[in-house]
């Protein structure tokens, strides 16, 4: 079964089961145990970080036949009865055979949010990053546009702990809208190095504040260098939004889905 999974990131220590911190798998997986005596895993997309939320991550579990008693709708609704308020499962879907979240996808889209006025929104204090100052919205959407392509995106990620064997990802759509005080920044790539999203968006802000210029940023992306690229904007204001797959995945059975 695979499921579509919203969540706010702000109480949890990132997706990923870890000791001594409370993740948002771990809740899943506790409501999971309740309901199947295999107590099954989940294998999910991505691994968001600690303050980072979800509205369209998938996560595919594995049951045995015999367990599994109930159509897919009735899975939301009683998987959603023993999570806490700040997790939703909004979809179940039987998947084909060979099918995994995270090997499967082909490209992901985040959004994030930044509350560009000089008083914060009170409201969206767990949802965007507020910046009181005034930003430059043209030289923001042509910094964006020189990084949508085939790069190396090295310099604006963070080191994840270990060697990365291919840092080169494609970047296929880097919108950044404005509505009234709220700027959406949208970014689509075939995948995502750690904490790249963020460091696009704190460069692209810094672009705002005149810090950089345009044309500064191709440099950036060839310097594979993160000290010349641009500061890595705060977590809450991420959202992992949706996952791509190919056709020949599409998931069967369709369920309930409250997006």
């Amino acid at each position: 079964m695979i499921l579509t999974i919203a969540y706010d990131g702000s109480a949890y220590a990132g997706w990923q089961m870890q000791v001594g911190v409370v993740t948002v798998q771990q809740r899943i997986e506790e409501a999971l145990a309740k309901l199947f005596l295999s107590t099954p895993r989940l294998h999910s997309s991505s691994r968001t970080d600690t303050g980072v939320h979800a509205r369209g991550m998938k996560a595919h579990f594995d049951v045995p036949k015999a367990e599994f008693r109930m159509l897919p709708q009735k899975l939301v609704l009683a998987i959603n009865a023993h999570l806490p308020e700040d997790i939703r499962i909004n979809g179940a879907r039987k998947a084909k055979s060979g099918f995994h979240a995270r090997f499967s996808a082909i490209g992901k889209q985040y959004r994030y949010f930044v509350w560009n006025h000089p008083s914060a929104d009170p409201l969206l204090r767990r949802q965007t990053w507020h910046v009181p100052r005034a930003l430059d919205l043209t030289a923001m959407r042509t910094a964006a546009r020189t990084l949508v392509g085939h790069h190396d995106f090295r310099a604006f990620s963070a080191t994840p702990g270990y060697e990365r064997e291919n840092t080169v990802r494609h970047l296929t759509r880097c919108d950044v809208l404005r509505s009234g005080a709220l700027l959406t920044f949208r970014i689509e790539a075939d995948g995502f190095l750690y904490k790249m999203c963020r460091g696009i968006v704190g460069t692209l802000v810094q672009v705002g504040f005149e810090r950089f210029r345009p044309d500064e940023i191709l440099p950036m992306l060839e310097s594979q260098d993160r000290s010349v690229a641009g500061m890595t904007a705060p977590a809450q204001g991420l959202v992992l939004w949706r996952v791509y797959y190919k056709a020949s995945n599409r998931l069967q059975t369709t369920a309930l889905m409250t997006m």
